[in-house]
Formats: C-alpha cells, structure tokens, sequence
C-alpha cells in the first residue's frame, strides 16, 4: 500500500521555522515525509534529521528523501531528540517541528488496527512493537479502561464501556475492532450514538493515545527538546486534539515566563 499523508498546516510549519538555509531542523515526525521535504528544499549547507518510531514510515521517508543531502532519517520516539541530536554530536538545532497524533496511512493500513472503520487485530501500535490495543483491552482493569478512556478520549460513557469490555472478555477475548466497535455501541444510550460523530471515535483515540504513551511522550519531548533550540529558534507543533493543544500552550506559557 502507497505511503499517503496530506502534510497540514505545511505552508504555515514552513514559514513558522523560519529557515536558514545553513539552518539545523529537526522533523519530530516525519511520517510520508511532507513536511521534511519542504524543510530539505531549503537548505544548502544545513542540515535536517527527520525522526519517527514508525518503522514504515522511516522506510518511506528514506526512500522520499534520498534525494536530497541535507536529511539524514532516524527511527526514534521524538521524546528522544536530545539523545539522537547526542548520537549525531549535534548541540543546538534552529527548529523543530512535530505533527502529532495518528498519520492516514496508519489509519488506512486496516491490519494495523487504529481505525474503527475497518475490521482488523486491536494493534494502534505506532512503534509496531511492545504493548498493543489488545493488552490494553483484555488485560487492563476495568478502572484503568475508565480511567484511559475518561482522561485521553473525555468519554463521557467510560464507566460502562469498560464494565462491558471485562464482561464481554470473560467469555472470550476481545481481538478485532469491529467487536469492540460492537462493545462500545451497546455501551452508549440511543440518543448520544446518535451525536457527535462515530460513537467508537473517543474510545478508539483513547486507546491509541495510551498505548503510543502519546501525552507521556509529548511532555518528555516539549521539557528536553526546548533546551536543545538555539536562540532565536522555533518550535513548530500541530496538535488535534484538546489534551495536546492545552499541554502545548500550558509549556510554551511556562517557557517564556522570565527567570525567577
């Protein structure tokens, strides 16, 4: 299947980089390499190291951006860009940039389980390794279920989704999304399926986002990656969802505050 992702918001990450020409930038998340390939145009003499934990991705990203010398593609968690910048003897960079969240491809990859729209193995694994959707779902106390989908996905009906999901496991386990589609469904009154988009949207993004350590992951990079960014730098950061957009807003406002 072809790697495709519509880069967002590419025109304003581009101009919000402000980039030099012999500039460092940093990709936080290279994904189908959008993003990265309109940094790389740019530079003559500088230099960009495009990230992901996605294996795919890095392949495709690799391949999209042999042309150009500047980029050089690390598969890692963006939560570890100071220890690759270390790796690479590289100091300070001139920006950085991540895209958060899930990429379409991963989302039209049916087997790799992100989407309710396919039936597939629970997977929602961004790394393609360590805990899956099935862990979560069928090992996971009915309380951390709640918790997980009241705190990533603000599901209002997270209660009685988790006591179905434990109920249902007790038979058998719970192994593809379109059953805990199902699961979900019933979980929610008539009324509100009836609302607000998919009815499975919050808890499948719940899910995801604990899997992935995606807010866990988010904190880590904004604390140690700030650090790395030269004077005059830019953090370019797409969010899309509220828990990110306020955890973004809450450090840049942390940032700027003056020394006490």
């Amino acid at each position: 299947m072809e790697f495709k992702h519509i880069s967002v918001l590419l025109n304003e990450c581009i101009e919000g980089l402000n980039i030099k020409s012999d500039g460092i930038y940093v990709d936080g998340t290279a994904g189908g390499a959008g993003h990265s390939i309109e940094i790389a145009k740019r530079l003559t003499t500088g230099r960009l190291i495009a990230v992901d934990k996605d294996p795919t991705a890095v392949k495709i990203a690799s391949e999209r951006l042999a042309p150009y010398p500047a980029a050089q593609v690390v598969e890692n968690d963006f939560s570890n860009i100071p220890d690759v910048l270390d790796e690479l003897g590289i100091d300070k960079v001139d920006g950085i940039l991540l895209d958060l969240g899930v990429s379409s491809h991963q989302l039209d990859t049916p087997e790799r389980g992100f989407s309710y729209n396919y039936d597939a193995p629970l997977d929602m694994r961004m790394s393609q390794k360590g805990l899956s959707a099935y862990n979560v779902v069928n090992e996971y106390s009915a309380a951390d279920i709640a918790r997980i989908l009241r705190e990533f996905g603000e599901e209002k009906f997270a209660s009685k989704i988790a006591q179905n999901i434990v109920k249902n496991r007790e038979i058998k386990p719970i192994e593809t999304t379109f059953e805990l589609v199902d699961i979900i469904k019933a979980s929610i009154p008539a009324a509100a399926r009836r609302e607000g988009g998919h009815p499975a949207k919050r808890s499948f993004q719940a899910i995801r986002i604990a899997v992935n350590s995606e807010l866990d992951n988010l904190s880590l990079c904004l604390d140690r990656a700030f650090e790395r960014i030269n004077e005059n730098g830019r953090f370019a950061i797409i969010t899309f969802h509220s828990l990110e957009d306020r955890m973004v807003k809450q450090k840049f406002a942390s940032f700027t505050k003056g020394c006490t």
